[in-house]
């Protein structure tokens, strides 16, 4: 098939736009190599979708139209069908995953399509859509197992090259059944084959890297959610045999990574990718990495920022760890006057985001602590500091169940918390800030309980357990006057007794 000829006279611009190719400045300084990004995010639907949605729904008869199209899409390729619909005049049936972000269900139906909910994954869905179309009728448009829809995507291809004519050495896409990656193969490997074309994937929905290895189609059991866009567990045919000939490298990146992708993009652009739409970013940091490309240009394309802002709060907690700008620790200290600001001295002016403790055993206390580091070779090097001093430590990093649940699970009853009063305190957000804080605390007032995470504003939250007898309530009061913070005594309040007296 001509994919070249197919890609150039396909028909995208009735709806779709060309989107920019921007320089991404900052990040192409920490990774010494020139990263653009080709920012599909920008199209009126917030994904590349559109071009391979309205490409093969126009080149549909007359007749195919007038009978209603219907289509299976975790949300982006389904906005793309709804607004191309609506342009031709045609009927549209969505049948989306019960996973898909209300963002994208709300969307699709804002433009018009009817939206049938289906399945667990996507999968799911196109199963559910192509049993409509044999009650109704319907025209079945595929999301990326077809040469129209290829077609329409590789037109992104075609811009990057005549918006960036000097040398580029590879370009990265993300890869959920393929459509991306193999229109945008089959162009610049017609026209400029010198551009290595690299496909990223989660480690958690890989199933076009495992079918390249294989040399057939490989069908997941499961699929990880978080990048919805690219929850695939079956590759389509035509995509797995352009993927097999023309992508030149595959990249694997987890969670974490997207969410720093995600970061980084932001940090350049001021806006906001979904998970998917990050990808490319990701496996370009990776592969920039692992190959040492210095000065090279490599092109990520931003495919989708289709997000729901409640995810944000997830992309924020883990995109530090992704970057590996971030070590968690579980410290143990000896439960005796002064370990506390021994400890605190080890860290120094080091910024922290997390310090969670609660008294719990006569003779040991266990620490869950977070601090900022350019990278895990500085994480590596903390660790033994800590343990130089005495501290055991156990580096949860790179450690799920840490990550996901235990840092926010520190704390509970605790019979050796005798004379306890809780206070909540604000200070300013700045290296040392914490450290200055705990430095003060007079020795005699035996810290029973700690929670402070950095929640990226100017100024910190703090909660304090301190054993204090009533005879130095006034003392206590003194100190926090000269501090200068605000602060609240909880000790009252019907939480605290609920679940941490």
């Amino acid at each position: 098939m001509d994919y070249l000829k197919k890609i150039l006279t396909a028909r995208v611009y009735d709806v779709a736009v060309e989107t920019p190719l921007q320089h991404a400045p900052k990040l192409s300084a920490r990774l010494g190599a020139e990263v653009w990004l080709k920012r599909e995010d920008e199209q009126p639907v917030f994904s590349f979708k559109l071009r391979g949605a309205y490409n093969k729904m126009a080149l549909l008869s007359p007749e195919q139209r007038g009978r209603g199209v219907v289509c299976a899409s975790a949300g982006n390729h389904a906005q793309g069908v709804a607004l191309s619909a609506r342009k031709l005049a045609c009927r549209a049936t969505i049948v989306m995953p019960v996973t898909t972000p209300s963002l994208k269900i709300d969307a699709v139906r804002a433009l018009g399509g009817e939206v049938v909910l289906h399945g667990e994954s996507y999968s799911d869905a196109h199963v559910h859509a192509l049993e409509l179309c044999e009650i109704h009728g319907y025209t079945f448009v595929h999301p990326f197992d077809d040469p129209d829809v290829i077609a329409g995507q590789g037109t992104i291809a075609m811009e990057i090259l005549r918006q960036h004519q000097g040398p580029i050495h590879a370009v990265f896409a993300a890869i959920g059944g393929g459509g991306l990656i193999s229109g945008v193969a089959a162009y610049i490997k017609a026209v400029r084959p010198e551009i290595k074309v690299i496909g990223v994937q989660t480690t958690d929905s890989d199933a076009m890297i495992r079918s390249v290895r294989a040399g057939d189609r490989v069908a997941l059991a499961d699929v990880g959610l978080f990048s919805d866009g690219t929850a695939v567990k079956l590759v389509g045919e035509e995509t797995f045999r352009l993927a097999r000939e023309l992508v030149d490298d595959f990249v694997a990146v987890d969670a974490d990574a997207a969410c720093a992708a995600i970061k980084d993009v932001f940090e350049d652009t001021r806006s906001i990718l979904e998970p998917a739409g990050a990808l490319s970013v990701a496996g370009a940091k990776q592969y920039a990495a692992k190959h040492g490309l210095q000065g090279e240009t490599l092109v990520a394309i931003a495919c989708g920022a289709n997000i729901n802002f409640n995810r944000l709060r997830f992309v924020a907690e883990r995109a530090e760890v992704g970057e590996e700008r971030e070590a968690l620790f579980a410290v143990t200290i000896p439960e005796r006057r002064g370990s506390f600001k021994r400890l605190c001295e080890l860290i120094g002016h080091r910024s922290v985001t997390e310090f969670n403790y609660r008294i719990s055993d006569a003779t040991s206390a266990h620490l869950f602590i977070g601090l900022a580091v350019g990278d895990r070779a500085e994480s590596a090097e903390q660790a033994r500091r800590f343990t130089d001093e005495g501290f055991p430590v156990v580096d949860l990093t790179g450690d799920e169940l840490s990550k996901e649940h235990v840092r926010h699970m520190v704390g509970g009853r605790s019979p050796l918390a005798r004379d306890e009063r809780l206070y909540r305190f604000e200070f300013p957000e700045r290296p040392g800030a914490l450290m200055r804080f705990l430095a003060n605390m007079p020795p005699n007032w035996n810290i029973s309980l700690f929670h402070y995470r950095n929640q990226g504003a100017d100024y910190a939250r703090t909660l304090v357990g301190l054993q204090i007898p009533d005879d130095d309530l006034a003392a206590f009061h003194d100190f926090t006057a000269g501090l200068g913070y605000p602060c609240v005594d909880e000790t009252d309040n019907p939480v605290y007794r609920l679940f941490l007296r």
